[in-house]
Formats: structure tokens, sequence, C-alpha cells
């Protein structure tokens, strides 16, 4: 007797095809709602110069 040998693997396939795109819609949206900056990433460094006698 043969039969179907994977019978749940597409169901598995599609499962993790879904949550990889929620991923992805999820961190997009965190990206646009932070205005498209992400924090602790800054490309200028922040640097602060105070010269005597002001």
């Amino acid at each position: 007797m043969t039969g179907p040998k994977n019978e749940g693997s597409g169901n598995v396939v599609l499962g993790v095809v879904v949550g990889a795109l929620i991923v992805i819609v999820a961190g997009f949206s965190a990206y646009a709602l932070a205005g498209g900056d992400i924090p602790g990433l800054t490309d200028e460094p922040e640097i602060q110069i105070d010269l005597p006698g002001n």
C-alpha cells in the first residue's frame, strides 16, 4: 500500500511563507511609524563643541 507520503508538508510551507510576510509587513510598518529613521542607527555623529567666553 502506497499513499501520499507528505500530506502536511504543503501546509507547513504555506505557514512559513505567511509568517515571513507578516514579519516583513510589521517591519515596514514600524519603519514607517518611526518616520523612516531607525533609532540608534545614525549616519551623522553628534558632536557639541563649547567655546569659552560665551
